[in-house]
């Protein structure tokens, strides 16, 4: 089989799909090794790119996923109904975030963190494939850890976890009082 053909496997797997495939997965399927799927996938971008397609392939941490383009996004969803997609609540983007740095963890080390219970902000969050369990932990009681999934790194434009943005360091923080002088100040220009 030669070069052209391995690209269309890749093509043809990725399209029956329709899901992220590991990069193993795909290996099998054009019958390679691992590490030629990248030179298989960036060939496979450039003859969409050559005929100024409306599909592309994402890299998703170790898989790939063959995607329409952003800029079509409205075309599509003026044919095609979707479900409705709800933006996350304040609390869902703060378990989240707490899950995505830390990962991974256990509903009590979020409710740790946060301070206030967080079971139905995880199983929605799993719910929405945006967690998944990562196994369960060696202690006491073996609960279940959690990590994001794919789906968490197509929504925020990520290709691997590392892309996250750092931390702000300790001196970086705002904390209460910054805000709440700052408040005051503006309350004595108004006056």
């Amino acid at each position: 089989m030669n070069l052209e053909s391995k690209v269309s496997v890749i093509e043809a797997v990725l399209f029956a799909s329709g899901e992220p495939i590991s990069n193993e997965k795909l290996a099998a399927a054009a019958g390679v090794e691992k590490k030629l799927v990248s030179k298989l996938i960036g060939l496979l971008i450039e003859r969409y790119e050559s005929c100024k397609s409306a599909l592309t392939v994402l890299s998703l941490d170790d898989s790939y996923q063959l995607t329409t383009r952003c800029e079509y996004a409205e075309n599509i969803k003026a044919v095609i109904k979707s479900r409705k997609n709800t933006a996350l609540t304040p609390a869902a983007m703060e378990v989240l975030t707490i899950i995505a740095y830390n990962q991974p963890v256990t509903k009590s080390f979020v409710e740790h963190v946060r301070g206030v219970e967080s079971s139905s902000i995880v199983n929605s969050l799993v719910e929405k494939d945006l967690l998944e369990e990562a196994g369960r932990l060696d202690v006491p009681g073996r609960p279940i850890a959690y990590k994001t999934t794919n789906t968490f790194l197509r929504c925020f434009d990520m290709s691997i976890i590392e892309e996250l943005p750092p931390l702000p360091s300790h001196s970086e923080q705002v904390s209460f009082n910054d805000v709440n002088e700052e408040d005051e100040e503006n309350e004595e220009v108004l006056v």
